[in-house]
């Protein structure tokens, strides 16, 4: 493999490091000359391999850079510090480390519960047995329990909700983490610091004694094929694969549980799959899944009586739970449009109640769902049943 693309990225860590050095001690020129270098390192990758899979994330590091070179150049305007210039370079890197990891923690238990998760039974009862019942009686399983689950499917049939649903049961951390902001935020040492966020979710879990889930999304793009990898991309993998490895092996008590979500699963390596124990297909809604989640939709919506839940789920099969919610909220626009559109918006009587949209019909439910299409083809269901038959493991 050719260093190039990894010298180029170093180049690019090198100058962002002195950038942020020079910003934080008041040295504007210098910092600006240093993010601009930065920049340029990063252009010429992206030109030079249009294809990497990291170009979104280099992209999104020169947006910043420009950002923060606009902010410096406005010389009669006071800007805040990136670091604490009075600290030592190893504190302002220390300050910086924490300050991205800190980002990551939702300080607060997302606020959804199972009642919200409509259908998918089986992922739900996987989740339960590996993490809720274990965080509530460790004792009852003397061999311990998986530490590692994947959980995959079509986009928008509810993976994220799956994961933040298991965390509002436990009392502890739910540290919530995008891969590819993973990779941004710290680039040219993403390795170290996948390091670094495993050693905080385990001080957690070992010094306070609390469950601590790490959700990752997107986790196809971190563990990905390592065909045609560039950069720091093989690090990175080596050293999630050493974390879970240290997880997966650690004593049975720890409750750091390691959650990934991808609508790819074909795209990862066996090596980061069997580190999954539990590989969980999160599936299209059933039929009476399908019933229910128009049951939940339609129930702040002004609507006929002649609008039946059961009906409207059988002409939305093969629809993903986000689609049956946007068939939903386009049924509502398509009234308050006709509202706005209507004589009686236009020409409001003085002293009247503003007027109300109409009640929202069956036929606009099936005008609806005739103009949109599905997410996800039969091609996309056919893929994924073929790997679920030879990977699943609830």
């Amino acid at each position: 493999m050719s260093l190039a693309p990894q010298e180029l990225e170093n180049s690019a860590s090198k100058f962002a490091a002195e950038a942020i050095k020079l910003d934080s001690q008041g040295a504007r020129g210098m910092a600006i000359s240093n993010y601009q270098r930065a920049i340029e390192s990063l252009t010429k990758l992206i030109h030079l391999y249009p294809e990497n899979k990291l170009n979104r994330v280099y992209q999104e590091r020169v947006a910043a850079y420009q950002n923060r070179i606009k902010a410096l150049q406005m010389s009669n305007v006071e800007v805040e510090p990136v670091v604490d210039p009075k600290a030592t370079p190893e504190e302002q890197k220390q300050s910086l480390t924490k300050n991205e990891l800190d980002s990551l923690i939702m300080k607060e238990k997302p606020n959804v519960s199972w009642d919200e998760v409509v259908g998918l039974d089986d992922a739900k009862n996987a989740l339960r047995e590996s993490i809720v019942y274990p965080a509530k009686r460790p004792d009852l399983f003397p061999l311990g329990w998986p530490r590692g689950m994947l959980l995959y499917g079509p986009p928008g049939c509810g993976k994220t909700i799956l994961a933040a649903a298991t965390a509002s049961e436990i009392d502890g951390y739910f540290i919530n983490v995008d891969a590819a902001s993973m990779m941004s935020k710290w680039l040219g040492e993403a390795e170290k610091n996948v390091s670094k966020l495993f050693s905080m979710a385990r001080g957690l879990a070992e010094k306070e004694g609390l469950p601590v889930i790490l959700f990752v999304d997107e986790v196809d793009s971190l563990l990905g094929n390592r065909n045609s990898e560039v950069g720091g991309e093989i690090r990175v993998k080596n050293q999630f694969l050493t974390e879970m490895d240290g997880i997966n092996g650690k004593g049975k008590d720890l409750k750091l549980y390691v959650i990934g979500a991808t609508n790819k699963p074909w795209s990862l390596d066996w090596p980061f799959l069997r580190r999954f124990t539990k590989r969980i297909y999160v599936s299209l809604p059933t039929l009476e899944a399908r019933i229910n989640l128009f049951d939940l939709y339609t129930a702040p919506l002004q609507k006929e009586e002649k609008v039946k839940s059961a009906e409207l789920a059988k002409l939305a099969d093969g629809y993903s739970a986000s689609d049956i919610k946007d068939i939903c909220q386009s049924a509502q626009l398509m009234v308050v449009n006709d509202l706005f559109h209507s004589a009686e918006f236009n020409e409001p009587v003085a002293g009247e109640a503003p007027p109300k949209p109409r009640a929202i019909t069956m036929n606009d439910f099936k005008e609806i769902i005739t103009r949109r299409k599905p997410s996800v083809s039969m091609e996309m269901i056919r893929a994924y049943y073929k790997w679920s038959d030879q990977f699943k493991a609830l």
